[in-house]
This record gives C-alpha cells, sequence and structure tokens, in this order.
C-alpha cells in the first residue's frame, strides 16, 4: 500500500465509495441502512479497534481505524441525504471545536501540563461555548454508555476528587463482601423455591446484589489500572475460541453437544486451554 497517499484525498475516496453505493443502482444493503441500524456496528468497530491496539497489531489497527471511519462517514453520507447537515459540516464542527479549546497551541494561552489544558477545555465549553455547568461531577458521564463502561467512568470521575480506596485491599474485601450477599440472596430465593412461596421479593434483591458485585468487580480492575471493558472483550473472544473448539471436537467425534456429554465437553475445553 502506498502510504504516500494524500489523506484529504484517501477519505474523499472513501466519501465518494460510500456515496455511490447508497446511490439509486448502488448496493441494496447499503441503501437501506440508517443511522439507526449501523449504530451497533459503530459500537462493535470501536471495540475491535480496540482489541487491536492492545494486540498492537499494527496491520489489523490499519484495519480498524479505517472501519470506524467507514460507519462514521456513511452515518454523516445518511444524514446529508436527509439534509440535516454535510459530511463537511461535522468535520468542520470538530476542527472549529478543537481550534477553540486549545488556544494554548492556536492563540496566546499559557496551558503547560495535561491538567492545565483539561481545565482550560471545560472552563471554555462553560464559559465560552455555554454549555451548563454540571450539578455533579458524575454529570459528566453519559447515561447513554453501556453498563459497565459508565460504571467506570464513575468511579473514575469520583477518584479524582479522592472519593476512592487508598490502597488495592479496599476493593477486594469489598468484592469478596458483595459475593457473599450475593450467595446469601440465592439461598433465600432456594430456601423459598421450597416451600413454593412468592420469591418476588428475593428476586429483586439478588439482582440487587448482583450488581452491586458486578459494580465492585469493576472497582477492582480500575484500581489494578485495568479497563474491564477491554478486559471483559478479551474474556469473551477467549470464550468464544474455546467453545469453537469443542464444537468441532465433539463433530469430529460423532457427537452431539447435549447436558450428558458434559465431561467430555469440558474434556475437550481442558484440550482448548492447553492449546
Amino acid at each position: 500500500m502506498d502510504t504516500r497517499t494524500d489523506p484529504r484525498e484517501a477519505f474523499g475516496k472513501l466519501y465518494d465509495i460510500i456515496v455511490r453505493l447508497r446511490a439509486p443502482d448502488g448496493c441494496p444493503w447499503d441503501r437501506e441502512q440508517t443511522p439507526e441500524s449501523i449504530r451497533g456496528n459503530l459500537i462493535e468497530e470501536a471495540y475491535e479497534c480496540v482489541e487491536a491496539i492492545n494486540e498492537n497489531d499494527v496491520p489489523h489497527i490499519r484495519e480498524e481505524i479505517g472501519d470506524v471511519m467507514l460507519v462514521a462517514t456513511m452515518m454523516a453520507v445518511i444524514y446529508e441525504e436527509r439534509g440535516s447537515f454535510s459530511a463537511a459540516d461535522a468535520l468542520a464542527t470538530t476542527a472549529e471545536k478543537l481550534v477553540r479549546r486549545h488556544p494554548h497551541v492556536f492563540s496566546d494561552a499559557d496551558a503547560a501540563t495535561p491538567d492545565a489544558v483539561v481545565k482550560q477545555w471545560n472552563d471554555i465549553k462553560e464559559n465560552l461555548e455555554g454549555r451548563r455547568k454540571k450539578d455533579s461531577l458524575l454529570d459528566a458521564v453519559s447515561k447513554a454508555l453501556p453498563p459497565l463502561e459508565r460504571s467506570y467512568k464513575l468511579q473514575k470521575a469520583a477518584a479524582k476528587v479522592g472519593f476512592d480506596w487508598p490502597d488495592h485491599q479496599g476493593p477486594w474485601d469489598k468484592l469478596e463482601e458483595e459475593l457473599r450477599e450475593s450467595r446469601e440472596a440465592c439461598a433465600a430465593i432456594e430456601s423459598k423455591a421450597a416451600t413454593g412461596a412468592d420469591d418476588s421479593a428475593e428476586r429483586a434483591m439478588l439482582e440487587d446484589e448482583i450488581g452491586d458485585l458486578l459494580f465492585s468487580v469493576v472497582n477492582v480492575a480500575r484500581k489494578h489500572k485495568v479497563d474491564p471493558a477491554i478486559a471483559m472483550h478479551r474474556a469473551a473472544e477467549k470464550f468464544s475460541h474455546r467453545f469453537r473448539h469443542v464444537e468441532k471436537r465433539m463433530a469430529a467425534a460423532g457427537e452431539k453437544m447435549e447436558s450428558g456429554k458434559l465431561a467430555m465437553m469440558d474434556a475437550y475445553w481442558d484440550e482448548a486451554k492447553k492449546g
């Protein structure tokens, strides 16, 4: 690949291809897409990009960054078709915002440290752009984020003002406490089930306790500087890889995957782990 290609020319080519795909005589699949139908693709591609970065796989990173730009550009083209705004409008808005919020680079302001840059950024948002000042530090964390990511960001925001465990042991102790309480909630459900009584209150309690348990796991990850979303993504990929191995080995042995053959499937699972 020619790495000397002008990025402006490359983006123009991507834009032109997407416009062509969305044309009446273009691709049927691309034509029927909406921002709502491909918003999940944007999240998926972002995760795949993060995973490639995590693995330091440069060719894969290049591909995934391109895929993120592909989905974002298609969304912009769709809004352009609707007359809402153009792709150029979206880029121009971002460019103007970057210049406005970096006066220490593009003007004569002074911000010599990363913390000073962040403070200046927030001041510009509130005082120059008129963004509503947050009632709480936590207001900066979007409620639209997936629960795992939102929990992580809420904890980070609180930690910035000192509301945090002083060491690593605190989150681990809290995790053990929440695990114990979750098990107790499960036991309460089993006790009700034995008598045939209504267990809706106990199930609501279990949901609450499991939520606390998951929140505590996020806290442990954060305290050890592990992004829980990335860790969870890797765990899901690992599970998928091993389960596919089990499926292939069972099929090769002429066996059907079913609960009565758990021991055999477990053996293949252990085989996948060793491999």
